[in-house]
């Protein structure tokens, strides 16, 4: 594996890749609060036969530039700028949390670039079941992070313990996040522009929603693959209607053992398994 840095728009975007150079391409988007070092574990593992490349999101850790705004069709614009800047081809996309809602908007937006989607333990703003989510009150940080300067006032300084409380309470096992990981994490937060630009993203799911409850210009036919944790919450099958519901008509799901919010950490093996199975399923 290997780390550098590419231009897309202006911004120095930090990534981390593997694999043949002429390969097919695998894009892995983290989420919050992570960095591309949430995929350390599974890079190497699915690049033996695919080019992987794993960034760090704009703003965040080793990614310097600030984007204009935490938008996902916006940031789905910069991924597809790195992908032709990486020269990736037969690109499948694979998103967690925030990194899942970005694969969705590339879908929306950019279906013709992509061979496959795969979306992982995230609600997608605007699609079921995406109302009922916010109304749940233990989903609290939503709308703490929307507030503007407030949560960067609160937690600059703070970001470890910050994070770690979302990291034990997400996590099957609170061990399966080590404190070498956290450690790297609240750095990747550390920079005032890299914590507002997490918080972005949660200032932006308004206008997300308005995006995505829209019906997209046509059927998008992409395959599509949504993950969920075993300890996660909620029923995947809401999920998988939702996104049928979106205009996404070749949609699949599937659980990863022994896991909550962090399959990449907690269940490395089974989610880098799952993933070469569905390069396989959709060819190429």
């Amino acid at each position: 594996m290997q780390t550098h840095a590419v231009e897309v728009e202006g911004m120095a975007i930090a990534i981390r890749e593997a694999g043949p150079f002429d390969a097919p391409g695998l894009l892995l988007l983290h989420g919050w609060p992570q960095s591309s070092y949430a995929f350390e574990a599974i890079i190497d593992r699915l690049a033996e036969n695919q080019r992987v490349v794993a960034p760090d999101l704009p703003g965040i850790g080793s990614s310097h530039g600030a984007p204009e705004t935490g938008e996902k069709t916006h940031l789905a614009r910069l991924m597809k700028g790195l992908i032709g800047a990486c020269g990736l081809r037969q690109v499948i996309v694979a998103g967690h949390d925030v990194g899942g809602q970005i694969a969705f908007a590339l879908l929306r937006d950019e279906p013709e670039a992509l061979s496959g989607a795969a979306i992982m333990d995230v609600v997608i703003p605007g699609v079921a079941p995406w109302e009922e989510v916010i109304r749940n009150p233990h989903i609290w940080h939503f709308a703490f992070h929307a507030i503007p300067a407030l949560p960067e006032m609160l937690v600059s300084g703070h970001e470890r313990a910050y994070f770690d409380f979302f990291f034990d309470i997400l996590s099957k096992e609170k061990s399966a996040i080590p404190a070498e990981a956290r450690d790297i994490y609240a750095k990747a937060y550390s920079r005032p522009e890299s914590l507002k630009a997490g918080f972005d993203w949660y200032r932006a799911f308004a206008a997300d929603a308005k995006i995505n409850s829209a019906p997209p210009r046509a059927p998008i036919a992409t395959p599509v693959l949504y993950l969920r944790g075993s300890a996660e919450t909620g029923d995947i099958a809401d999920y998988l209607e939702g996104l049928r519901s979106a205009g996404l008509s070749r949609v699949e799901g599937d659980i990863i053992a022994d896991s909550g919010h962090f399959a990449a950490e907690e269940n490395p093996e089974a989610l880098a398994a799952r993933l070469a199975r569905f390069r396989e399923e959709i060819g190429g």
